[in-house]
């Protein structure tokens, strides 16, 4: 039994991209629904879609790579775990290769990146941090 399932999603992405698949499936959750919805927005994804089937459903991610085969996510790391939640505030959300890459951030105003914490002026748990 899975204990961290965003850990898993980020497992399944980056053996993805170092297989070098098209792909991936992830078995679905309203988190990661919002995740993948932030990896799209910000174009480190080129699509993803909810299916539905007889349990949870199922969120399938199609990669982003460009004519010479680089995969648009060059590093996806998990920051918060179940045993070690790490918070912060808005002004101290991390930056992510200077802004390069993006933090993912669980608010009370939903799930965000870090340059929208900023701007709204809110924290929250830093769940993972992707370049």
């Amino acid at each position: 039994m899975l204990t961290d399932q965003i850990a898993d999603m980020f497992n399944r992405i980056r053996n993805a991209v170092q297989a070098k698949k098209r792909v991936v499936e992830i078995p679905a959750s309203n988190l990661k629904k919002e995740i993948a919805r932030l990896l799209f927005e910000n174009h480190f994804i080129a699509k993803y879609a909810y299916v539905s089937d007889s349990k949870q459903g199922v969120i399938k991610i199609l990669l982003k790579y460009d004519e010479s085969q680089v995969n648009a996510i060059q590093g996806i790391k998990r920051v918060s775990t179940p045993g070690r939640k790490q918070y912060s505030k808005s002004a101290v959300v991390p930056k992510v290769l200077n802004g390069m890459g993006m933090a993912i951030v669980s608010t009370s105003k939903g799930v965000m990146n870090d340059r929208d914490c900023r701007k709204m002026n809110v924290g929250g748990e830093v769940i993972g941090l992707i370049w």
